[in-house]
């Protein structure tokens, strides 16, 4: 392969990333960029018409000019590859070398290995998580931490699935320069899917598995083309056969419900099935409608279950429109996590999982996600019960399944209600978990739920609904942005601090995403581009 050094690192040199940032894997990125950077800018575009769209009170639909697609019950999409058949129990999280050896002793059939919102995208945490999946796929993740205890892999580890950062994040330690001589920030998600595929996908395929990936935040049926169209490029020029890339499609945009069918399609040869990524669609929803006045206002964020009726349609849309089509329906992650210094906490998080994990099993979803290796078990008993020995349900069809348009934006149905302590949990929340992400730390237990950046945006986002729509709580509280900036303040003064808490910080972020007029489309995109850049990345990037 020509070497082009047409990708500039600007990141510092930790050991070990000199094996992952190798020039022949800068200039598979590179490539990667003149091929698809300026597609992905176009995709960046036509969000920001959809969402204005939506705004000047234009309602979302099945697209007409697709019709014929998902009329047509003749096609399938390539299905599960060697080591996806059985999903029944995923785990996910992030990817330092502590949480990859604990993934993958966890027993879960399946490892989501997270570049994406349980990442905190530090450069260390992006090239680092890399290295131990390299390491991971050769089996020589084992080490021993500072304290001195030793962590080793059993035999039996779960099938890897990495999922890279969404299309409108920037690696910002990375500088594209195109043929032109413009030099800019490389994409993210093409970072990610880049190298990890480019060290690992030969290695994958020669251990019986495969080069997989979830797709996060898609939005439309011409953004999964455009992943396609990666992927294709890919498998030439790795030399892979075709389709032996696979992708699990995060429903995790309001958007992208409306057009299943048609995301399935386009990824047809490299498509193994789609996620029902709860925590984003409830942000997805709020960010787009925040708004189209009162009858979009959501209630307190644990009063959004999956069992209201708005929910369960986007559910029972995903697995009938999946199994029509020969894909996995994979179900999301409850929130509720064990806590062992506390037994009545634990048995509450295993019950409520419990439950969860029943209703998606019984509904048809061939497996699910946790977030915690304690729980493994609990959502395996489930999903035991319902498949048995089958690897999955993908032959259980549903054709009793409607699900109108008007059905997807039921909001209606939701328990109206607005509490001034859902408002206080939610600054408490937003404030907490960003002062985590700022430390590195991107998968956070908060109050005994795992809290990562879909759930810190619920938080923000509906505070910022709740202000624009002058909402009155329960308890008769206006929600001004005095009462959250007071309530902001007193969180402040009662966390525990010390010298190098990231507090402060956190609250200016909290203020920008959620006390301004402009509502910044995701809160990780002003974080990152004014706290987890190096200077000397934020130097050269100014200079270019």
């Amino acid at each position: 392969m020509t070497i082009d050094s047409r990708m500039t690192v600007l990141g510092s040199s930790e050991p070990g990333f000199d094996t992952i940032l190798s020039p022949e894997a800068l200039t598979f990125i590179t490539r990667l960029h003149d091929q698809f950077a300026g597609r992905r800018q176009e995709r960046l575009n036509a969000r920001m018409v959809q969402r204005k769209n939506i705004e000047n009170g234009r309602n979302l639909g099945f697209l007409s000019e697709t019709a014929a697609i998902r009329a047509d019950s003749g096609w399938r999409v390539a299905g599960a590859g060697p080591g996806l058949e059985d999903r029944r129990v995923e785990i996910t999280g992030p990817t330092d070398r502590k949480m990859t050896v604990n993934a993958l002793n966890s027993g879960a059939k399946v490892w989501l290995a997270d570049l994406e919102d349980a990442t905190s995208p530090t450069w260390s945490n992006i090239i680092g998580g890399q290295l131990s999946l390299y390491d991971a796929i050769r089996h020589q993740v084992d080490f021993t931490s500072e304290a001195g205890k030793q962590y080793t892999v059993g035999e039996t580890t779960p099938t890897i699935v990495m999922r890279p950062r969404g299309w409108h994040l920037v690696e910002k330690h990375l500088r594209y320069t195109d043929r032109a001589g413009l030099g800019k920030a490389a994409s993210a998600s093409l970072v990610d899917f880049g190298l990890y595929a480019f060290h690992n996908a030969a290695a994958l395929i020669a251990d019986g598995r495969g080069p997989y990936f979830y797709l996060p935040k898609i939005e439309n049926h011409l953004e999964a083309r455009l992943w396609d169209d990666i992927f294709a490029f890919s498998e030439i020029a790795l030399g892979l056969q075709h389709g032996s890339i696979r992708a699990t499609v995060l429903i995790e945009t309001i958007t992208a419900a409306f057009e299943m069918d048609e995301i399935l399609y386009e990824l047809k040869d490299h498509c193994a099935g789609l996620n029902a990524g709860r925590w984003d669609y409830i942000f997805s929803l709020i960010k787009n409608f925040r708004g189209r006045g009162r009858q979009f206002v959501l209630p307190d964020r644990d009063r959004i279950t999956m069992t209201s009726p708005m929910m369960h349609n986007y559910t029972e849309l995903l697995v009938a429109t999946c199994h029509r089509r020969g894909a996995h329906a994979i179900g999301g992650m409850s929130a509720f996590i064990p806590n062992r210094r506390d037994p009545e906490i634990t048995a509450q998080a295993f019950t409520k999982v419990h439950d969860d994990k029943r209703r998606e099993a019984t509904d048809g979803f061939d497996g699910t996600w946790v977030a915690h290796p304690d729980l493994v078990a609990t959502a395996r008993e489930e999903f035991d019960a319902v498949l048995g020995d089958h690897p999955n349900q993908v032959d259980r069809q549903r054709p009793e399944v409607d699900v109108s348009a008007a059905d997807l934006l039921d909001v209606r149905s939701f328990d109206q209600t607005v509490t001034t302590e859902g408002v206080r949990r939610n600054v408490s929340v937003a404030l907490r978990y960003i002062e985590s992400w700022l430390r590195g730390v991107g998968a956070a237990a908060i109050d005994n739920l795992m809290e990562d950046a879909a759930t810190a945006e619920i938080s923000r986002s509906q505070l910022w609904q709740w202000i624009a729509q002058r909402v009155i709580t329960e308890q008769g509280d206006l929600v001004t942005r005095d009462l959250v900036e007071g309530m902001l303040q007193r969180e402040l003064d009662g966390s525990d601090r010390s010298t190098d808490d990231r507090f402060d910080d956190a609250a200016a972020i909290v203020r920008l995403v959620t006390l301004q007029d402009d509502f910044p489309t995701f809160l990780t995109i002003p974080a990152y581009a004014h706290y987890l850049v190096d200077t000397v990345a934020e130097r050269e990037s100014v200079s270019a």
